[in-house]
């Protein structure tokens, strides 16, 4: 049997400039939407659209992406929780039992999906002024890439983590399993940076280091495989006709994205939700069905009138 490695994940928070700290999660963000702006301007300029349009889009895309994710979580995997805290549904706070800096700890990727789509549809007809078809085919390029870097910001988080292993793939996630203050109260280090360390390079705290489990790294896993997502889509929309099919890459990305993350999920610990009154599935895999079957549909449409 192959063992997994020692790998213990103890990253820091980000890149401290001293008077301000860029943390690995946000610059993740601020890369995927850098990286789709530019994209996108590739692509307006091959189809002749004005560049000012882009600036619109951005905004609807990074709005839709961020309260759509929000709203994803609250709605499909924590709402029992939420509906008697709803102030923290928007807020980076947590009130009761004490006043806490949370941060959004609760993206779901099926909310920001329905909610680029709906932003999609204002765009193309109040300001593209073009089929909302064609503006899905093009962004799910984008959308694609910008999936790659939210997985590995959930890697630098220690969150989404994939269940416990023995496979040479597994990691020891230190900050998921203790806490800063779990952390410091059991090494007794009062800064929580140094706990960690001391945790995972001090033979001292062995035994400290033997209770984190060896888990899958599923968010690295996901990431990997929409490497693959984006490069076809990008081959096919400048390589191929693809794009004069209308809804067939749009199509191809329900299907593509979430194929791998209803395969990923067999090896991701649950993360609550619908899954306990539907069994079978996970939440997320229960979710991902519905968006696999409409993007069939808009495959099978864009070929047929392809062929007529």
């Amino acid at each position: 049997m192959i063992h997994a490695l020692n790998i213990v994940w103890n990253p820091s928070e980000g890149i401290d400039l001293g008077f301000f700290m860029i943390r690995y999660y946000s610059l993740m963000f601020v890369i995927a939407f850098g990286l789709g702006w530019y994209i996108m301007k590739q692509i307006f300029e091959r189809e002749n659209e004005p560049i000012d349009k882009l600036d619109s889009l951005f905004i609807w895309t990074v709005l839709a992406t961020l309260v759509g994710a929000r709203l994803g979580h609250v709605l499909f995997y924590d709402w029992e929780y939420y509906r008697n805290h709803v102030s923290e549904i928007f807020l980076p706070f947590r009130f009761s039992p004490n006043f806490e800096f949370t941060g959004y700890q609760g993206l779901a990727s099926h909310g920001a999906a329905i909610a680029i789509i709906i932003a999609m549809y204002y765009y193309s007809k109040k300001i593209l002024k073009r089929p909302l078809l064609w503006i899905l085919d093009r962004v799910v390029i984008p959308v694609a890439s910008g999936a790659i870097f939210v997985r590995l910001g959930n890697f630098f988080n220690s969150e989404i983590t994939g269940n416990e292993t023995d496979s040479v793939f597994g990691i020891r996630f230190l900050h998921e399993y203790f806490s800063k203050n779990d952390a410091v109260n059991k090494t007794q280090i009062a800064n929580p940076k140094d706990a960690y360390t001391a945790i995972a390079t001090d033979p001292k705290f062995a035994d400290l280091l033997a209770q984190v489990p060896v888990k899958h790294p599923a968010q690295l896993y996901e990431g990997f495989c929409y490497i693959f997502v984006f490069a076809i889509l990008y081959y096919l929309y400048w390589k191929t006709n693809a794009s004069q099919k209308p809804g067939f890459l749009f199509g191809l990305f329900l299907v593509l994205l979430f194929v791998v993350r209803f395969i990923v999920e067999f090896v991701k610990e649950s993360q609550g939700g619908i899954e306990s009154e539907l069994g079978l599935f996970s939440t997320g895999q229960w979710l991902s069905i519905p968006f696999i079957i409409v993007g069939t549909y808009f495959m099978i449409r864009a070929n047929k009138k392809a062929s007529l």
